[in-house]
């Protein structure tokens, strides 16, 4: 999947957050804080083709169903869309 905008992931105090760079900075007014489950969608997303890869890598790692996981992995990746990240 393609990130569109330059966003940079920073952890600070245990939290992970995303710093827009470069033009970013005009277009978004602020920081993007993930949970948990954002982190490990957002550190996947480059080198994953599909939501499908996605959700089997959310499968992998917790003990979660797969509705649930589909579910999170979509509004996860529907809100970097409406964000114009994705």
């Amino acid at each position: 999947m393609k990130i569109r905008k330059e966003l940079i992931r920073r952890e600070i105090a245990g939290d992970v957050i995303l710093v827009p760079v470069g033009g970013t900075v005009l277009e978004n007014n602020g920081l993007f804080a993930l949970n948990e489950l954002g982190a490990f969608l957002w550190d996947r997303l480059e080198s994953v083709e599909d939501e499908e890869t996605l959700v089997q890598a959310v499968l992998a790692e917790y003990e979660v169903d797969e509705a649930t996981a589909r579910t999170d992995t979509a509004q996860f990746l529907q809100k970097l869309r409406e964000m114009e990240i994705l």
